[in-house]
């Protein structure tokens, strides 16, 4: 889309797009957003950026594409000290740093030393027991690409340290504002967010690990789950309730205000802030095309900031610009309609979805480079949350599972033999107390669709 391209490039300048692939992924800091046409000048290193990023955050990114080859592992015994040594090595902190030049030093070497095994954490999840060979195993979502004809390959977000692919934006605003002194790199700072959940998790965790305090706004309808943990990694939340974007009550409204009367408080703007892309353009664009083998046909996902499909359309796209790139829009949202007529007219009804749809368009969705819209069904996604978790082992929110709806759309678009990536954005623990809770689907209408258990390769369901 012309209109996007013009859009990227007017924040980041001529070299808007030219990613390099990078294996430190959420934290690989690019220049500051600005609304002048050339880039900043990249600011003076002082002690600050020489700083190294502890504990979690720096496991951060890099999670597993299921379906990837089994890497370093699937070349040597299974398990042994031999593979681990080669992994290790694949891994070591100078190849890292020789890949990327981030204004992080640090990030990359302790991604090497703090994550697991890397023979474990780049390990798929084995293929059912009646699929099992003597073989490597490659664990893709075996049914519904037997299913659809093409390879349906899922990036598994949810192994996140804060269990969603919101730590990757929530880590690069907070290291970012750390950088440029806004906040102050040895804690003691306030960052404030609007957020539909999953961001103000990992704001919560990263901002508990570098010192500062968190203060999360949400709407109130926002699952109890995710508020107390929010609650239990140390953040204030506040919530209010769940009215249009024009009335002066909304949740993100409400968080910048609240910034503003904090002194010294830092409002993180994730809907607006084109860090929230940067995170994906430098990290999980990258980070699926070469897990795929440089093979992808087409990427789908969800919306609700917009930076997940803006930067990874971006980061395949300059890869391949064959790949097709389509938003899955729940009911009630815009952004179907802006994608097919340039219009941001809402949809029909409700979701139980949370953190994706959307009335508006941000900055960062407008930055997107989307080729097409499908409209999705919480009765589609309530029914491939039970197909996942009975015939691929995966426990998912209703936004991932309505993500994989995505990808099953797209494969009948596609075609036979193409190859087909969506995002896991998070897991079903974080609903116990909506959509897990007994009794919950019932009450809106939507028993019927849980109930059905419908047999493998059965996606009759997917409309």
């Amino acid at each position: 889309m012309a209109f996007a391209t013009r859009a990227l490039r007017r924040v980041l300048g001529p070299a808007a797009g030219a990613a390099t692939l990078v294996v430190a992924a959420a934290t690989a800091v690019s220049p500051p957003a600005l609304a002048e046409p050339a880039p900043a000048k990249e600011p003076a290193e002082t002690s600050r950026d020489r700083a190294p990023v502890h504990g979690l955050i720096g496991a951060i990114g890099n999670t597993p594409l299921i379906g990837e080859p089994a890497g370093p592992r699937a070349s040597g015994p299974s398990g042994t000290a031999a593979g681990c040594a080669a992994a290790l090595a694949a891994r070591r902190p100078g190849a890292e740093r020789a890949s990327h030049a981030g204004p992080l030093p640090g990030f990359s070497s302790l991604r090497a030393t703090r994550r697991p095994c890397p023979c474990v954490a780049r390990w798929p999840r084995p293929a059912p027991p009646h699929r099992r060979t003597a073989t490597a195993p490659r664990a893709e979502l075996h049914s519904l690409s037997a299913a659809t004809g093409c390879r349906i390959l899922a990036k598994a977000e949810h192994l996140n340290p804060g269990g969603s692919i919101k730590d990757r934006p929530a880590a690069r605003i907070i290291l970012r504002a750390e950088q440029e002194g806004r906040l102050p790199a040895g804690g003691g700072g306030t960052i404030v967010e609007g957020t539909g959940g999953n961001t103000g998790v990992g704001m919560a965790l990263v901002a508990a690990a570098r010192g500062h305090a968190a203060v999360l706004v949400m709407p109130e309808t926002i699952s109890t789950d995710k508020m107390d943990l929010m609650r239990s990694l140390g953040a204030r939340v506040v919530t209010r309730p769940p009215v249009p974007f024009s009335d002066p009550r909304h949740y993100v409204h409400t968080a910048r205000r609240i910034a503003e009367a904090t002194p010294g408080a830092v409002f993180g703007d994730q809907f607006e802030s084109l860090e929230n892309m940067r995170s994906h353009l430098e990290g999980t664009g990258p980070e699926i095309w070469r897990q795929a083998g440089g093979r992808v046909d087409g990427f789908v996902c969800a919306a609700g900031t917009g930076g997940t499909i803006a930067g990874v359309s971006h980061a395949l796209k300059e890869r391949s610009p064959a790949v097709r790139v389509y938003v899955i829009d729940p009911p009630g949202s815009s952004l179907a309609a802006f994608v097919d007529d340039g219009v941001p007219f809402p949809s029909d009804g409700g979701t139980i979805t949370e953190g994706i749809g959307i009335g508006r368009v941000t900055a960062n969705f407008a930055s997107a480079r989307v080729d097409g819209a499908f409209r999705g069904s919480d009765e589609e996604a309530v029914a491939m949350m039970g197909y996942l978790l009975r015939h691929e082992g995966l426990f998912v929110g209703p936004s991932a599972a309505l993500n994989v709806v995505g990808a099953v759309k797209l494969a009948r678009v596609l075609g036979r033999g193409k190859t087909v990536v969506t995002i896991l954005c998070d897991g079903g623990e974080r609903y116990r107390a909506s959509v897990n809770k007994p009794g919950y689907l019932q009450e809106r209408g939507l028993g019927a669709a849980a109930a059905v258990r419908h047999a493998e390769g059965d996606l009759r369901f997917v409309r």
